[in-house]
């Protein structure tokens, strides 16, 4: 049976210090984690340095997989430049490996045609300085109607254009893939897959948003266990990252337990 290589997205736990989350992943048999740059009151946002979190990452043997996200990544412009450099810099500085780019999601810029060149600007632009710095670009196309970039296969298409293979990678997130109704997955293209379930029987697929993200449980209607088996089967290696924003979870007094059960009902399926 090929195991899982379970990681941690710090959303799973997003009332937790840095420290604490770390500490969370190790009770829990994981060594990766993914730090986030939108939790108020908490490290990225609060000042928190990155060696600090370098420290932290150290002292509880984590590796820092990446920082999630730079937003409205394919709206290339001046303020972008300046974002993507400074989360560029955070990034080498703690350790972590790659950044998150997340696209337009407010019905702008989804145009056949200036989607992909919008795409196209912003990776010509973004892989110099990701690879002087040494980090890798993730790039996650979301599912909503509304988004710039739904599409895997476009995203794919575009950095093989681009002949920015080794710079850039895809996110497969199992809520994403889900809505965005597609069915291609590119495993060897793949550097990330997140994974969040819904389990309201009285949401349809076009009204799924991030609130009803939870952990993956026997009620899942996003078929993880089966998109998880595929990208395993089809050679993908990489992380599995638990990312859920449902608020009930986030309220969770044993978080652990909770992610136990979802892992193990994962690990028993695949």
């Amino acid at each position: 049976m090929t195991s899982i290589r379970f990681a941690l997205n710090h959303m799973a736990a997003p009332s937790l210090a840095i420290d604490d989350f770390f500490a969370l992943a190790r009770s829990l048999g994981i060594d990766a984690v993914e730090i986030r740059n939108d939790l108020s009151g908490n490290a990225i946002l609060d000042g928190t340095q990155p060696e600090t979190i370098r420290q932290a990452a150290a002292r509880r043997g984590v590796t820092i997989i990446s920082i999630n996200a730079l937003q409205r990544f394919n709206e290339w412009n001046a303020t972008r430049a300046a974002e993507a450099q400074e989360l560029i810099d955070y990034a080498r500085a703690s350790g972590a490996k790659a950044l998150v780019l997340v696209p337009k999601n407010d019905g702008t810029g989804c145009a056949d045609g200036e989607r992909q060149a919008n795409l196209r600007q912003s990776l010509a632009a973004l892989k110099p300085m990701l690879e002087e710095a040494g980090i890798l670009g993730l790039v996650e196309p979301l599912g909503f109607e509304i988004c710039s970039l739904r599409s895997k296969t476009e995203a794919a298409e575009v950095i093989r254009e681009l002949g920015t293979e080794s710079t850039f990678r895809l996110v497969h997130d199992t809520f994403h893939h889900h809505l965005a109704g597609e069915a291609a997955t590119f495993p060897d293209l793949t550097g990330l897959v997140h994974i969040s379930g819904v389990d309201d029987p009285a949401v349809s697929v076009a009204d799924m948003r991030d609130s009803h993200r939870v952990l993956v449980n026997t009620d899942d209607l996003l078929d993880n266990a089966g998109q998880v088996r595929a990208l395993l089967q089809a050679g993908y290696n990489g992380p599995f990252s638990f990312e859920p924003f449902a608020a009930e979870v986030h309220a969770l007094k044993d978080p652990a337990a909770a992610l136990r059960a979802s892992m193990d009902y994962l690990s028993a399926r695949v």
